[in-house]
């Protein structure tokens, strides 16, 4: 990758033994370098208009995805039934025709799976994974909008392309770092402060827009955009307590209903204008 081509040339340029002093020096400018090269790279914008770090093409990407995704369907019982894959598609696809997609995914696929965790996940190229155990949280039509709504919003707006190119300018940089500093200890601090300084925020940053981005959505396909708050009501009352946000990569309980309610705002109007327009899924389990 060019980035890593960039610090090789470089470290060849500048050696790597030499004082405490010179050491420090060539950290300066080996962050400098490292900075440098990411914001170059950093030139898409997500669907809110957040910039993002991007790495890889779409098709890449897309294929990762979908090798993951049938992985996964060998190793997780897949839930055939008529009633509850006919129920999820039937609100996926309400979901998708008011979806504005620029990935290149040329169809998605819904899975069904028999696994008792709240749960449902998305992956690059279309994939669409619900758990079973979801169903008791999401309780009506308009609550599993609100989730499947979220996972859509992750794959449009690359999400899964943007942590992978995060871990990749992560690993390099730390790499290009062991190359100058010969201090596990300083390696491991380095690499904490990689870890909670700068992924989670990244995380939190995703899973906010696509709650955004979801939320959007449902309203527009013709799905009460208030189930949204009910659904994280729901989720709260399931999870307790949660670790400090400031440590994970979720927003709290709190800070997402409110920003959902906040969203309603805007995306009521579009739901009424969504029913005045004639979209009104009819889904049912």
């Amino acid at each position: 990758m060019q980035i890593q081509q960039s610090f090789s040339s470089y470290f060849k340029s500048t050696g790597a033994g030499g004082s405490a002093k010179r050491h420090s020096a060539r950290l300066t400018r080996l962050l400098s370098v490292a900075l440098t090269l990411v914001f170059i790279a950093a030139c898409a914008t997500s669907p809110t208009g957040r910039r993002q770090l991007v790495l890889l093409d779409d098709p890449e990407i897309n294929q990762m995805g979908a090798e993951a995704f049938e992985e996964m369907k060998k190793q997780i019982p897949i839930d055939r039934g008529a009633g509850v894959n006919g129920y999820v598609n039937c609100i996926v696809n309400a979901l998708l025709a008011v979806t504005d997609d620029t990935t290149g995914v040329s169809q998605w696929e819904v899975v069904v799976f028999r696994e008792n965790s709240a749960n449902a996940f998305a992956l690059p190229g279309g994939k669409i994974g619900v758990h079973t155990g979801i169903l008791p949280v999401a309780r009506t039509p308009g609550q599993l909008a609100a989730v499947l709504g979220h996972e859509i919003a992750h794959v449009i707006a690359r999400h899964g392309n943007e942590r992978v190119s995060q871990s990749q300018a992560s690993n390099t940089v730390l790499g290009a770092v062991g190359a100058v500093v010969e201090n596990e200890a300083v390696l491991g601090a380095i690499g904490a402060g990689a870890q909670f300084g700068v992924m989670l925020p990244f995380g939190r940053a995703h899973e906010t827009e696509a709650d955004v981005i979801g939320q959007e959505l449902m309203a527009k396909a013709g799905f009460d955009p208030s189930e949204s708050v009910k659904l994280w009501e729901n989720m709260a009352e399931l999870s307790g307590d949660q670790p400090p946000e400031i440590m994970s990569t979720h927003p709290a309980h709190d800070t997402r209903i409110s920003d959902l309610r906040e969203g309603l705002t805007k995306n009521l109007p579009l739901y009424q204008l969504a029913q005045n327009e004639g979209r009104r899924p009819n889904c049912r389990l």
